[in-house]
């Protein structure tokens, strides 16, 4: 029969490796949230950087405007290197396929960012939308091993933010030579997301509210865009004037926008 001391012990041992597991786990914990912070803030100044260069283009030639936004989706590629390089930091914590669930929602932020800012990047690249299998390829080591496993859940709510960036997109670009049928284009693609997606909000936690966001940024563009059709179809414009007159409503429409934030 084991004595009390043995058993006391025991007991000792068992809540220390208890304690010691715990504490792992905490900083395990706080370890991913300061790294999902850390993607986020990247991850934002990289669609603030694709916004940027794309706006700076200073060009109305459709040509060399397709170039900058190439030119710009490379800047922004470059700039979310980073993001793999904590990634890779953190593959130690996420190991295996059991520890990324248990750490998922720490995960789970900052990858949705990324997944936004990515997918803008390829965007203003291709024009099309870039696909979970091209996500889950930056996210892999030298050696071609995933960080971790991408879920479908995490991907679709990523790119349902690309939707807002689009719209904004979309307005800046108005006033250049090309920018109406190419804002014309980008609606459409947004309005075609959107009919996609709803297939899954019953099975996505969220997505029904990020459908709502989606939602408004197709009204703003579609906004602007009839408003912009239907005074051109009242006076008879050069492509000059025309764009002159874009430029003129873009600037009050953006005010607009400014007031009923601030209200």
């Amino acid at each position: 029969m084991a004595s009390s001391s043995s058993i006391s012990n025991d007991i000792r041992d068992a809540f220390e490796n208890f304690r010691q597991e715990l504490d792992e786990h905490n900083d395990r914990r706080e370890r991913l949230i300061k790294a999902s912070r850390d993607i986020t803030n990247i991850s934002k100044r990289t669609i603030f950087l694709l916004h940027r260069l794309v706006q700076e283009s200073n060009t109305n030639d459709p040509e060399e405007y397709l170039s900058a936004c190439k030119h710009a989706s490379k800047q922004g590629r470059d700039k979310l290197r980073q993001v793999k390089e904590i990634y890779a930091s953190l593959k130690e914590d996420l190991k295996d396929e059991e520890r990324f669930w248990r750490y998922q929602r720490q995960v789970s932020p900052g990858l949705q960012e990324y997944i936004e800012a990515l997918s803008f990047a390829h965007f203003l690249e291709s024009g099309t939308l870039i696909s979970s299998a091209e996500v889950q390829e930056t996210l892999r080591d030298g050696d071609g091993v995933p960080f971790f496993p991408l879920t479908t859940s995490d991907y679709l709510l990523g790119i349902s933010d690309l939707t807002g960036e689009l719209m904004r997109y979309a307005i800046s670009g108005f006033g250049r030579l090309g920018g109406r049928s190419r804002a014309n284009e980008v609606c459409s693609f947004v309005r075609n997301c959107k009919a996609d997606f709803e297939r899954f909000t019953p099975y996505v936690w969220e997505l029904n509210k990020k459908q709502a966001v989606t939602n408004q940024s197709l009204m703003k563009m579609e906004d602007a865009a009839y408003a912009v059709a239907v005074r051109a179809s009242e006076y008879d414009l050069t492509p000059d004037q025309l764009d002159q007159f874009v430029n003129r409503f873009l600037a009050t429409y953006t005010e607009q926008e400014r007031d009923n934030k601030d209200s």
